[in-house]
């Protein structure tokens, strides 16, 4: 909280891991020092334990809500997740679920049940779940939308993601997935010699393949009117990183 408010910023998105693990006592006077604080949490979210982000090979095979070895844990975390969420007042919960398989693979039908029971889970506490982008092409990752058919799961759009994993131009996505898209990270990276084999560079935002003015253009285009929610993964510096981001911003939208 202290750094948000350093930075001048008055909403945060909320990682809810290290108050999923505490006890009771320490859990709800966390949540008292965060319902004090007069920030606004735009959205929550959720990694889970066992995730191996060494590689993108590594990451396919451990990462989300699809590996059915990790489901009936990650599930119940997840469902704790909500809970707090809900109890924090936060509409909005992402994750990464995880690589979903192409549309013709066997096991696309069972991914589509499983998050569709996840988006049901949501809705019995008035939750929407947001899809962090990246391990999916835009239009792949649209076409998995309409085949879940549900109201309540959408798009937490990261630009640098799609970057990082070789899954396209961020800026022709954002005019892809447009209205399924409900919350926005500011990050930035380059390319890798090997795309979707290798990582790619995360890097402070204005300094990558992210074009400043040409991404909030995008989203205004398809009529994105919300949170921009700046995150630095990396570096050295990222408070710093953070300001410059901050600064990259003002000046495109000037």
């Amino acid at each position: 909280m202290a750094k948000v408010r350093e930075l001048g910023s008055g909403h945060v998105q909320l990682a809810l891991e290290p108050l999923l693990f505490l006890d009771d006592k320490r859990k709800h006077q966390q949540l008292g020092l965060l319902r004090q604080s007069g920030l606004q949490i735009t959205a929550t979210m959720i990694s889970f334990p066992g995730e191996d982000y060494s590689s993108i090979a590594s990451i396919r095979e451990t990462g989300g809500l699809v590996p059915d070895a990790h489901w009936p844990v990650r599930r119940k975390l997840t469902e704790q997740a909500v809970k707090l969420s809900a109890e924090l007042g936060v509409r909005l919960l992402s994750t990464h679920i995880g690589f979903v398989p192409p549309s013709n693979h066997s096991a696309y039908p069972s991914v589509v049940t499983r998050i569709q029971e996840v988006a049901k889970l949501f809705g019995e506490y008035g939750l929407e779940l947001v899809m962090e982008t990246g391990q999916e092409r835009a239009e792949e990752l649209l076409q998995f939308l309409n085949d879940l058919a549900v109201r309540n799961v959408s798009v937490n759009f990261d630009p640098a993601n799609m970057i990082l994993y070789g899954a396209g131009d961020p800026i022709e996505a954002i005019g892809t997935l447009g209205r399924h898209i409900r919350h926005v990270h500011v990050k930035d990276g380059v390319l890798s010699e090997q795309p979707g084999v290798k990582w790619g560079e995360e890097v402070p935002f204005g300094t990558g393949q992210v074009p400043p003015k040409e991404f909030l253009e995008a989203l205004h285009a398809v009529n994105y009117r919300g949170p921009l929610v700046i995150e630095r993964e990396a570096g050295e510096q990222r408070m710093e990183d953070v300001r410059t981001a901050i600064e990259t911003l003002r000046r495109a939208a000037a």
